[in-house]
C-alpha cells in the first residue's frame, strides 16, 4: 500500500517552497560536498527552490552540488525536467519508486542532504540514515496523528505518532523541531524537524 499523503489535500504542496528551507537556507552554506535528494518531490516545488539558490550561492567558477528531484511521477518529472533546463539548474530528475519492497532505491547512495515533505514511508528510514553523508542534513515535514481533525490523509500508515520523527534520529544533531497545527486559517496538524548526522557516524 502507497504510504504517501495525498498530494492534492493540503496546503502543504502549493508551489511555495516549504517554510522549513526558506527559514534556514543558512544551512545549505555549510552543507558537506555531494549532491541533495528532494525525496518523493511532487511538483518539485522544494528541490527547484534549493537548485536556484545553490546556483546564487556558489561561485560560477566552481562546482555547484547538484540537486535531485526524485519521484515516481513521470509527468511530474518531465515538468520539472523543462524548468530545470529553462533556468539552467544543475539538477536532475529521478524516476523511481521508494517503496518496492526488495531493495531500497537508496542503497549505496549518498547524499549532503535529505528533503521529505508529505511523504511517510516508515520502511525508508533506515535508508535515509544511511544515505546521509557525515556532517548532512535531513530536512522532513509531514502529517501527525491529529490531522484527521482538519482533513486528509486519515489513513494511520501516513501519520507520524507524537514524537515519533523525532525518535527516528535518536543520536543526530536536531537543529529545529516543532510538532503541532500549522496555519490557524487552513490548518494542518505536521511535524517538522531539521537534524545533522554526526560526523562520526559512517553509517546510522
Amino acid at each position: 500500500m502507497p504510504q504517501h499523503a495525498d498530494k492534492h489535500a493540503n496546503k502543504l504542496n502549493s508551489p511555495i517552497p516549504a517554510k522549513l528551507l526558506t527559514d534556514n537556507t543558512n544551512l545549505f552554506d555549510d552543507l558537506p560536498d555531494g549532491d541533495i535528494l528532494d525525496l518523493a518531490c511532487g511538483s518539485g516545488r522544494n528541490g527547484l527552490y534549493v537548485a536556484k539558490l545553490d546556483k546564487e550561492l556558489t561561485p560560477s567558477d566552481s562546482k555547484a552540488r547538484k540537486v535531485i528531484m526524485a519521484d515516481r511521477n513521470v509527468e511530474l518529472l518531465r515538468s520539472i525536467e523543462a524548468i530545470i533546463t529553462d533556468h539552467h539548474l544543475n539538477a536532475q530528475t529521478w524516476q523511481t519508486d521508494f517503496e518496492l519492497p526488495e531493495r531500497s532505491p537508496l542503497a549505496g547512495k549518498s547524499f549532503a542532504a535529505i528533503l521529505v515533505f508529505s511523504y511517510l514511508h516508515r520502511p525508508l528510514f533506515q535508508s535515509i540514515k544511511d544515505a546521509i553523508i557525515p556532517g548532512g542534513l535531513v530536512f522532513y515535514e509531514t502529517f501527525t496523528t491529529d490531522q484527521p481533525k482538519y482533513g486528509r490523509p486519515t489513513n494511520p500508515d501516513f501519520l507520524l505518532q507524537p514524537e515519533e520523527l523525532k525518535a527516528w534520529f535518536e543520536g543526530w544533531e536536531i537543529l529545529t523541531y516543532d510538532e503541532g497545527v500549522l496555519d490557524s486559517n487552513n490548518p494542518s496538524a505536521i511535524a517538522r524537524m531539521i537534524c545533522r548526522k554526526p560526523l562520526n557516524q559512517t553509517s546510522a
